[in-house]
């Protein structure tokens, strides 16, 4: 994608910025083509947002707090269920267009609008659940409240994975709690996250409550810094690469702006002795292989008891070989393409440097442009690359360990700490093992992907800091305030 200020091709879409409740273009009518990675054909000319045009959506977003903020909690409810309601209706519309931004198969983008959808729904649900408290105090006469209120202007950053989940994610609780937000799009899907905006303006989000942005890959820095550094933005949450993570963590120290980051994993699966094995795999090869294993939690790391192994192995080698790849159009493709072709060369790397070192390759491992077929590799060491890399597709490998202790180290030789999962018939034993993996999620006998918009979600490590989801979001995106009234008359020592 390169910057360019032509007029669009004949039935290539023109998205623009949403600043202050209007349609508008980019400093200097600058713009990007984006294209489909499978096919090449154009899908639309996306302004290329300048940091000029950055201060003004926070501008605008600042405008607009002391109205929004200002509403009764039961008209931002109506507002958020009314988003979740049109953002329904227009699932098969939107799960088209996000399968040709980012190649993802039907299934997957269609669950994108359902948990998305959730998530708005649940927001709605929280608008009156910023609640503060009575503290007594030991001054007679004084009432002290704990008083929550708007942080002001939260600045989202959504990733392409899963663009309609963690687009929403980004602005939705903040939203509710009164603040107002500026959603940086994902270079990669600015259109599917343009119609989330799209749609909480069209559900009564005042003008300027609600802002986009979109930019040239070669803008980002600056532009995420300008937000960043805007005097108006309180928060910033991130959802996308540690890489990326640390420098957003180092931009918000800076200008001492909070910031609430999501970022990659390398989530292990431990297999126990006890394990109801054909459970543990279905789980397994759902968690490596859904979306080609471009999700955060997607499980990476398979941690298996010595003694069964083998078994185990078997069973998840032969649903690898099962899963049917193929186009996004195609209904009964269950693998679809990479995003790019950077990441399938990434992920074949790590395959070809696993095998090359001893590694056996069980099922899968190679590759055609786009595609790489899901792959088992069993035998994996310390000493291979795809042992602490993130892969970010479908490649998971299998470690074997003799005894639970063994498998809570390996689990936990990571800088990663976002998901995990523990299978074992013997809850108590399990349970033990989670509560021993550093992580900020955890599942006794289920996969290592999944996500329900009111759980708290977030990591540990190199996985960030900070939570998402309904209640836990209360503590990232409001302000808890001592207040004090004063009933009777105060003797002060000077």
């Amino acid at each position: 994608m390169s910057p360019t200020d032509s007029a669009p091709a004949a039935g290539v879409r023109t998205a623009d910025l949403f600043i202050g409740g209007k349609s508008v273009p980019a400093e200097g009518g600058r713009y990007v083509e984006t294209v489909e990675a499978l096919t090449g054909e154009p899908i639309a000319r996306v302004a290329a947002a300048s940091t000029k045009d950055a201060a003004r959506a926070a501008d605008a977003a600042a405008a607009a707090l002391a109205e929004w903020s200002g509403l009764p909690p039961a008209r931002r409810r109506e507002v958020l269920e009314r988003a979740a309601v049109l953002l329904g209706e227009r699932a098969e519309e939107l799960s088209a267009l996000m399968g040709r931004e980012m190649g993802a198969t039907r299934p997957w983008c269609l669950f994108n609008v359902h948990v998305a959808k959730g998530m708005l729904a649940e927001a709605a649900a929280q608008a009156y659940s910023a609640v503060g408290e009575v503290i007594p105090s030991d001054v007679p006469g004084l009432t002290a409240l704990g008083v929550r209120q708007p942080v002001g202007v939260v600045v989202g950053i959504a990733p392409w994975n899963a663009p309609l989940i963690l687009g929403v994610r980004a602005v939705a609780m903040p939203l509710v709690y009164g603040n107002t937000v500026v959603l940086k799009s994902s270079e990669q899907t600015p259109c599917t996250q343009a119609a989330i905006v799209e749609v909480l303006h069209e559900a009564g989000v005042p003008a300027g409550a609600v802002n986009l942005v979109s930019n040239a890959p070669e803008d980002a820095s600056a532009v995420v810094e300008s937000l960043i550094a805007h005097p108006a933005v309180a928060r910033v949450n991130f959802t996308g690469s540690t890489r990326v993570g640390r420098i957003i963590a180092e931009l918000s120290g800076r200008h001492l702006t909070r910031a609430v980051l999501e970022l990659g994993g390398k989530a292990p699966l431990v297999v126990l002795a006890d394990a109801d094995l054909e459970a543990a795999a279905a789980a397994a090869s759902f968690g490596a292989f859904m979306n080609q294993g471009e999700i955060c939690m997607s499980t990476e790391r398979i941690v298996a008891d010595r003694a069964v192994a083998g078994e185990f192995s078997a069973l998840l080698a032969d649903r690898a070989a099962k899963l049917v790849v193929g186009p996004p159009d195609d209904p009964a493709a269950q693998i679809g393409p990479l995003v790019h072709a950077a990441a399938t060369d990434h992920v074949l790397a790590l395959i070809e440097d696993a095998r090359a070192q001893g590694a056996e390759v069980l099922a899968g491992g190679a590759g055609d442009g786009l595609y790489v077929q899901p792959t088992v590799l069993r035998g994996v060491t310390p000493r291979m690359r795809v042992y602490r890399e993130e892969s970010f597709g479908p490649v998971v490998s299998i470690i074997e360990v003799d005894g639970a202790d063994e498998a809570v180290r390996v689990a936990n030789d990571t800088e990663y700490g976002l998901s995990a999962a523990v299978f074992g018939r013997d809850g108590g034993a399990a349970l033990d093992v989670a509560r021993r993996i550093r992580s900020g999620i955890c599942h006794v006998n289920g996969a290592t992907v999944h996500d329900e918009p009111q759980m708290p979600f977030g990591g540990v490590g190199a996985s960030g800091w900070g939570r998402f989801g309904s209640r836990a979001a209360l503590e990232e995106f409001t302000e808890l305030r001592w207040i004090t009234l004063s009933s009777g008359e105060r003797h002060y020592p000077i």
